[in-house]
């Protein structure tokens, strides 16, 4: 070891310079492990204790092998101050925080309970605890509301919804197979809702198959009769592809009255006959009524009614004889045309017997008067020159004066007054009688 002051070599175990007499001030080997013991006393002091760790007591062993070539070297007056100075400083400051808690925590202890400062440090205990519940619940209830909105979520996609969102999107891009099969999961989840029925129909609209799509509806409407839902939908569908006379078929056989009533706008009745069908031997007249109004067109040749058809103003007479029939349709104010009600009529007018002439054949003198019988509707027409009488004859209006001078043929017909039918001929014959020689 080597003096401070004049450099001489002061041998082992002196403590006064041989040379300049100046005393040897010694220093204690430096150990970093103190250190570390000292920050966990320290700490443990403030409140903050932990343990040491065996790694930090290893590192610390390390290190003051590598420093123990200069751990120990003699100080200058300065420096040996400085580090009085800065322990004193240390011990000062550890030795005034330590009063402090203590103070503070026997100010606390020695507090009345029924002091305000008590009170006060109480309260904002609560506070703080208060607070801490606050978080801790927040924190609950935002766990619980995650979980409630993934299960949502899931629910919901697997829901009636969520499926028909699936499907719609997977119907818009052409995909008709994986949107089929959403559909059909939709039908399975509920088969009361339209939606689904809808969209598979959707399916064959786009791909221009009308008579599958129909058969989705119908198909459905067999389990579902009730369905009124269903059968707006069905109704849409005709709309859409302007089938408004297949609306009143497929109502035609409904007799739910609540669906009905939801489809009221549709319905339309088909006419009414005021004349039952039949045979009649008179000109009959027939009006055609309907329930749900509207327009009514008909035809009498037995063929199909349209809008084209002759449209219903007034009473159909009958007076032809033959057999009519007369098949109508109703038009309601949306425009659906209803079923065709039809019905036949047969009129046969009857025809009269041959109308009684007098006097009877035979030979007379002179003049005689032909009497003809002519029942209520009928007029008689006559011939006196053998040729058989028509419309065009001489109309009977009173007995008729026959003078025989010769041979006098009498023809007489009866012609029905409402359909002109002539009944069978009437004939007499009457010669002048020979005089007596």
């Amino acid at each position: 070891m080597k003096c401070v002051h004049c450099g001489a070599n002061i041998p082992d175990g002196q403590l006064i310079c041989p040379r300049c007499n100046a005393e040897v001030q010694m220093v204690p080997d430096y150990n970093p492990l103190d250190d570390v013991l000292a920050r966990e006393v320290k700490g443990s002091v403030e409140g903050a204790t932990r343990q040491i760790r065996t790694d930090d007591v290893r590192r610390q062993r390390q290190m003051s092998q590598t420093q123990s070539v200069r751990s120990t070297r003699v100080l200058n007056e300065n420096e040996m101050e400085r580090l009085r100075e800065a322990r004193r400083e240390n011990l000062r400051r550890s030795k005034e925080q330590q009063n402090r808690r203590q103070a503070e925590r026997q100010q606390t202890g020695n507090l009345r309970k029924d002091s305000p400062e008590y009170r006060r440090i109480q309260q904002m205990k609560r506070r703080e605890a208060a607070k801490k519940k606050r978080r801790n619940l927040l924190l609950v209830l935002f766990l619980i509301v995650c979980l409630i909105s993934v299960g949502i979520y899931v629910i919901y996609q697997n829901s009636y919804t969520g499926v028909m969102k699936k499907g719609m999107s997977a119907l818009q891009e052409d995909n008709y197979e994986v949107a089929q099969k959403y559909f059909d999961r939709a039908v399975i989840k509920d088969k009361s809702r339209p939606e689904a029925y809808k969209g598979l129909a959707d399916i064959y609209v786009d791909q221009g198959d009308l008579d599958s799509a129909e058969s989705v509806y119908l198909t459905a409407l067999e389990t579902q009769p009730s369905n009124e839902k269903l059968y707006e939908a069905v109704i849409d569908f005709y709309v859409k592809n302007d089938e408004l006379d297949k609306i009143s078929v497929l109502l035609e056989d409904c007799d739910d009255s609540k669906v009905l009533k939801a489809v009221k706008k549709y319905v339309s009745t088909a006419p009414e006959f005021s004349l039952k069908e039949g045979s009649y031997t008179e000109v009959q007249q027939v009006s055609l009524s309907s329930e749900t109004g509207g327009d009514i067109y008909y035809t009498t040749d037995g063929s199909e009614p349209t809008t084209a058809s002759q449209k219903y103003s007034e009473a159909i007479l009958l007076q032809e004889e033959g057999v009519t029939e007369i098949r109508a349709i109703a038009v309601n104010k949306a425009g659906v045309p209803s079923v065709v009600a039809s019905a036949k009529y047969t009129i046969a007018f009857p025809v009269a017997d041959a109308p009684a002439v007098s006097p009877s054949t035979g030979a007379y003198s002179g003049t005689i008067q032909v009497t003809v019988t002519v029942p209520d509707g009928y007029t008689a027409y006559y011939t006196t020159d053998g040729s058989v009488p028509d419309a065009g004859a001489t109309k009977y209006t009173a007995p008729v004066d026959l003078r025989l001078d010769a041979k006098v043929t009498f023809n007489v017909v009866l012609i029905n007054n409402q359909n002109g039918k002539a009944t069978a001929m009437t004939s007499k014959t009457y010669i002048p009688k020979p005089s007596a020689e």
